[in-house]
């Protein structure tokens, strides 16, 4: 009898283990866009439900760091699979593998990493760009539009026109397509026409927006995340000191 008890408490443990590990991953940062909002954008549409737990204070920021949850004392961090992980291109890339959201083979994942490097590279000027004192805003702008039009949409407009396919990698929805969108509408916000001379992206922006995972995702109510406020920076701000 107490072989047995026992025996069902071990499938019990591992019943809960399996529920835990199964269940929705949480999104641990500031209630902001910043590195976690390309982390939002592939989950949704890989049609996975997360939850969010918003770090409101320095005391929030310094728990996780307490608790051995910051591998290298920084977020995002993110809960998946029993897994508490850290560093958003691993986790961006553990998501793309665990959905199919990462190629085929290791020559198409080769090219999507060099494609979203480029995004990610567009994106971080533009997260940065809140932050700038308020002098300096108007030049930065310029200069991400000028980057954006002169440096990286030309790539990805070349790329859709030589291989003649709806998706830059393989003819199917990828990673670097989605972080291309992302990249696409937060340059938008700052000059609404900066797809002007680049038609195939227009078309692209449209056929990856239409997806009904990500129109879920851009539709008003979403997990997605509107520019930071004054108020949401000076927050991470005094977070981060």
């Amino acid at each position: 009898c107490i072989y047995i008890a026992e025996l069902s408490l071990i499938k019990a443990r591992k019943r809960k283990t399996f529920r835990n590990m199964a269940g929705k991953p949480k999104l641990h940062y500031f209630k902001t866009r910043g590195r976690m909002e390309t982390i939002r954008w592939l989950l949704a549409a890989a049609g996975v439900e997360f939850e969010e737990q918003y770090i409101q204070s320095k005391a929030d920021l310094e728990k996780l760091k307490k608790d051995g949850f910051l591998l290298f004392q920084q977020v995002p961090m993110v809960e998946i699979d029993g897994m508490k992980l850290v560093q958003t291109r691993a986790i961006l890339n553990y998501i793309a593998e665990k959905y199919n959201l990462g190629g085929k083979d290791i020559k198409q994942r080769a090219l999507i990493d060099m494609y979203c490097e480029g995004t990610m590279d567009l994106n971080e000027m533009i997260i940065h760009l809140p932050f700038k004192p308020a002098d300096q805003k108007e030049k930065e702008t310029a200069a991400i539009i000028e980057k954006a039009t002169e440096r990286y949409f030309p790539v990805y407009e070349k790329v859709l026109k030589d291989h003649g396919q709806d998706f830059l990698v393989g003819n199917q929805l990828s990673r670097a397509d989605i972080q291309l969108l992302e990249a696409i509408l937060a340059t938008e916000e700052l000059k609404a026409d900066v797809l002007s001379k680049f038609p195939l992206l227009k078309a692209l922006k449209t056929r990856i927006s239409n997806i009904p995972n990500i129109k879920t995702f851009l539709q008003p109510g979403s997990p997605r995340k509107s520019p930071p406020d004054e108020k949401m920076i000076a927050e991470a701000m005094k977070a981060f000191q």
